[in-house]
C-alpha cells in the first residue's frame, strides 16, 4: 500500500516529492521540498484513499559536514489501512526553518518542539515553539553533532516551582 501512496504523491506533487525509495522495514519513503511539506501532509491525511490520520513520530537528523546539514523525518501512519509512509525534508543549516504541520496533526506539537530544542530547527506557524527539555537559558542544541561533548552551561538560579494543587510555593507531595 505505501508504494501506491508514494506513487500517487509523486504524480500529484511532481515538483515537490522526489527520490522515492523503499526504506528499511518496508516503509516507503520520499523526499519532500520543505516549502510543500504541509500541502503533502494534508493530502495524505484528507485523501480518503490514504487516510494518514497519525504522525506518531517526527524527528530530525544532523548530517554534519554535508549540505543540506539537517533533515526532518515524518513517520506517518494510516490506522484505517494499517500502512506507513516516511517523508524526509532536507533543511540547510543557513536556513534552518520548516513550516509546521500542526495544522494537519495537532500531535506534531511536541515533536516539533523537540526538533527545535535538540537541533535548532524552527517551525514557522507553530503556536508555541519553545524549549521542551532544556531550560530557557541553555545555550545551543545538544543533539547537534558539533555540540561539545563536555560542554558547560551557564548556571541559573533555581526557580520556585508552582504546585498546581496547592498554589505558589515549593512543590510537595503528601
Amino acid at each position: 500500500m505505501s508504494k501506491a501512496v508514494i506513487d500517487a504523491l509523486v504524480e500529484r506533487f511532481p515538483d515537490a516529492v522526489t527520490d522515492a525509495y523503499e526504506g528499511v522495514g518496508g516503509d516507503d519513503c520520499a523526499f519532500v521540498k520543505k516549502d510543500r511539506i504541509v500541502d503533502v501532509c494534508r493530502a495524505l491525511k484528507e485523501d480518503p484513499r490514504f487516510g494518514f490520520n497519525m504522525a506518531p513520530y517526527i524527528t530530525a537528523v544532523d548530517y554534519l559536514g554535508e549540505e543540506p546539514r539537517f533533515e526532518v523525518v515524518y513517520n506517518l501512519l494510516s490506522t484505517s489501512t494499517n500502512s506507513r509512509v516516511r517523508l524526509r525534508v532536507r533543511v540547510p543549516e543557513n536556513d534552518c526553518v520548516v513550516p509546521s504541520v500542526m495544522s494537519v496533526w495537532r500531535g506534531a506539537d511536541w515533536f516539533e518542539r523537540y526538533c527545535f530544542d535538540m537541533y535548532g530547527i524552527r517551525f514557522t506557524g507553530h503556536p508555541d515553539l519553545r524549549r521542551l527539555f532544556m531550560y530557557d537559558e541553555f545555550v545551543g542544541h545538544p543533539l547537534r553533532k558539533d555540540y561539545p561533548l563536555r560542554g558547560r552551561q551557564p548556571l541559573v538560579p533555581e526557580r520556585e516551582v508552582k504546585d498546581i494543587y496547592r498554589g505558589p510555593g515549593p512543590a510537595t507531595r503528601d
